[in-house]
């Protein structure tokens, strides 16, 4: 299972109220105080390659994308 598809069953457990409680008891992730699960990037929610300088906390990938519109330069 995925970071992100914790939820997809839910749909079917709507009915079953008892075993709904149990799957999030178990399966829900937890907060994080610590690690690299504790800031995901703001635009697409990547937990890896984040980049928290200068209070970005974007992943690399949307860094290079934007970072032209955030006024960094590309040296070579």
């Amino acid at each position: 299972m995925s970071y992100s598809s914790f939820d997809k069953p839910l749909k079917q457990l709507k009915v079953k109220p008892n075993k709904m409680k149990k799957y999030l008891k178990h399966n829900q992730p937890k907060k994080r105080n610590t690690g690299v699960a504790r800031f995901p990037c703001r635009r697409c929610g990547r937990i890896r390659a984040v980049i928290r300088k200068y209070g970005l906390e974007l992943c690399r990938q949307c860094f290079r994308e934007t970072a032209t519109n955030l006024g960094f330069k590309k040296y070579n």
